[in-house]
């Protein structure tokens, strides 16, 4: 036996391995099965030029068992196997990758892709592991050797006897305790699950002893437990296979299983990409919205692959967030990793994939919309408020890729619109584009405004989600048209001549509205007459950049800032309370007071705004009927 310690660089190393490199103990089983399928691939490349290796590619396998009362764990495979210099040199030294350096030396070989690079992954198995063994017989050879290790003391080398070449890795597991189960890879079930979501498109097959519950023979009722060889990856990517073999209820069922969906998706597209960056790209825009979409703790991120083997479940660098609703996946073997395989070194090729999937899925969503806007409607109502976040975040930074996904309600077709389309459809002297907030299209439809500008046959566009005025500010403009609230102050919708016969009369009666604005305090900062109310008695509008909605929703939120806008109380100068309320300047201020305060009032609910004295102001009102 050849006992040898492993060198003091290694030994800091292989503690850095166990306790900080890899972030998931799950992590090892992949790293062994990658290591095992490039054993194969390394004997299978041999064999295309050497003559005398005579395999079939055919039976070609891995194997994992386990045992729960020796606590042990094994993965074999029929590769090319490891000579004693090579068992020294491959595992005695962390960082000597055979995988490496084979493609190293046939580097000029297009057909050559084996997985492994760093020569670290093998050591991931300390993190569950007491003690390992790897009992190795090189192809061609009579020799076989087991190497041994604790751990940090070292390792040893020693001859055994093996029938097959190839390698067998034996890991004998940790006892469980209160930080982490180790028993869970002794379970079939765990296994598989960690086989699958890691390992499941390794080029050759994983085989496990499977038990399955089966009709004992010679019986017609009596059933056993049996234990067969089962293969339990897939091998070969669903995004892999040639397009044309690959059915829509084949992508629908991919989807479904791997997302746990029970809805098919809405869209389902596929990308390969060859230049700078190779990469393939199978995405989905699911039919509605995940439970927990819009909740702090929802994470986005495609999955990344490289070369079939999943590096990242979720990647979140390859999705922005405004298009964090899309799932799927990307494989690239051009991705910079890590020595572990689980983090990304360099952003530069995620970068350039990431802005290559970027555009697939807009031009995705814009070919829904022109073609398919019933589907894009539906698209829409699940994640339109994503893409409106999108045009707000980043200080407005990605509006121009996004304005003109967005929808909104239209007053006058009643149905949604793009912003296109409301442009193109403006009435003849329309300038702006009008828009009005509220809870919901209903309530908004009665927004005192709303009235004047439906009688000119003015469209406005009916914002009730809370992020709609914020998007909207970012954008500012559209196609040269401004977007004005029609419930600003300064919004004209008559003449040049009703504005100054307008401002005349409230002149004339400032003496009036000073009093109004006195009884109602700091509830305004102005009181007048308006023009622009139909039926309406009174209507509140706001001054500056924050509106009555906005005001709204920032004050909803879970924090200590509260905030107010600044409003005007408006009376329509053609309704009779205008009249009343002359007269009860004239005659009565203390009646003036009440009617004030009534008005105000109404005003706010008509806004969905609180009142803070609603039960003197209930008493106002039956006071002020009973007369």
């Amino acid at each position: 036996m050849k006992k040898q310690e492993f060198k003091a660089e290694s030994k800091r190393l292989l503690d850095l391995m166990i306790n900080s490199i890899y972030t998931n103990k799950d992590i090892f089983l992949r790293e062994l099965i990658s290591n095992a399928s490039d054993a194969i691939d390394k004997l299978y490349y041999e064999s295309l030029t050497n003559s005398k290796i005579d395999v079939n590619k055919d039976d070609f396998e891995i194997r994992v068992e386990f045992d729960k009362k020796k606590r042990t764990l094994k993965i074999s495979d029929n590769g090319i196997g490891m000579s004693e210099k090579e068992l020294d040199n491959n595992l005695g030294t962390i960082c000597e990758s055979g995988s490496l350096l084979f493609k190293k030396e046939n580097e000029k070989r297009d057909e050559i892709d084996v997985i492994g690079q760093f020569g670290v992954g093998f050591y991931s198995a300390f993190m569950v592991a007491s003690k390992i063994e790897v009992c190795s017989k090189k192809y061609g050879s009579d020799e076989a050797f087991m190497w041994s290790s604790e751990g940090m003391d070292g390792y040893s080398i020693s001859p055994v006897k093996k029938e097959n070449s190839g390698t067998e890795i034996t890991i004998y597991l940790k006892k469980s305790d209160e930080d982490f189960d180790y028993d869970k890879y002794l379970e079939e079930y765990e296994l598989e699950g960690i086989i699958k979501k890691y390992s499941n498109y390794i080029t050759h097959p994983i085989v496990m002893k499977k038990t399955t519950r089966e009709l004992k023979e010679g019986t017609e009722d009596e059933y056993e437990d049996v234990e067969k060889d089962q293969v339990i990856n897939s091998m070969t990517p669903i995004w892999k296979k040639n397009s044309g073999d690959v059915s829509e209820e084949e992508y629908d069922n991919f989807y479904t299983d791997t997302y746990y969906d029970y809805e098919k998706p809405r869209r389902t597209f596929r990308n390969s990409v060859e230049g700078k960056c190779t990469y393939t790209s199978l995405l989905f825009i699911p039919s509605h919205t995940p439970y927990d979409f819009y909740q702090k703790d929802y994470e986005k991120g495609l999955s990344l692959y490289s070369n079939g083997v999943m590096v990242m479940e979720k990647c979140p660098k390859l999705l922005p967030d405004y298009f964090s609703f899309v799932k799927g996946l990307v494989d690239s073997p051009d991705v910079s990793l890590n020595i572990s395989r689980e983090i990304l070194q360099e952003d530069r090729e995620v970068s350039l994939i990431a802005k290559s999937v970027e555009g697939k899925i807009k031009k995705e969503l814009e070919g829904m919309l022109e073609n398919d806007r019933e589907e894009y409607e539906k698209f829409f109502d699940n994640f339109g408020l994503q893409l409106k976040f999108g045009v707000y975040n980043d200080y407005g930074m990605h509006k121009d890729d996004l304005k003109d996904l967005l929808l909104f309600y239209s007053s006058k077709n009643k149905k949604m619109v793009t912003l296109k389309e409301y442009v193109e459809n403006m009435a003849e002297g329309q300038d702006k584009i009008y828009y009005a907030s509220g809870e919901t299209y209903d309530k908004i439809d009665l927004i005192p405004q709303v009235e004047a500008f439906k009688d000119k046959e003015f469209d406005v566009l009916y914002f009730k989600d809370y992020v709609d005025e914020f998007a909207i500010q970012m954008l500012r403009e559209y196609d040269g048209k401004s977007f004005v609230n029609i419930s600003k102050d300064d919004v004209e919708t008559g003449s040049e001549e009703d504005k100054k016969a307008l401002d005349s009369e409230n002149d004339k009666f400032k003496n009036l509205f000073a009093l109004m604005k006195t009884t109602l305090g700091d509830g305004v900062s102005e009181v007048r007459f308006t023009n622009r109310l139909k039926k309406h008695p009174v209507c509140l509008t706001s001054k500056g950049n924050l509106s009555i909605e906005m005001e709204k929703v920032i004050n909803a939120m879970p924090t200590d800032e509260h905030i107010k806008a600044e409003t005007i109380l408006e009376i329509n100068k053609d309704h009779p309370i205008a009249e009343k309320l002359k007269t009860l300047y004239e005659n009565d201020k203390d009646e003036l007071e009440k009617y004030a305060k009534v008005l105000y009032s109404e005003a706010r609910l008509i806004e969905g705004l609180s009142i803070d004295n609603p039960t003197e102001i209930s008493n106002l009102i039956c006071e002020l009927i009973s007369k």
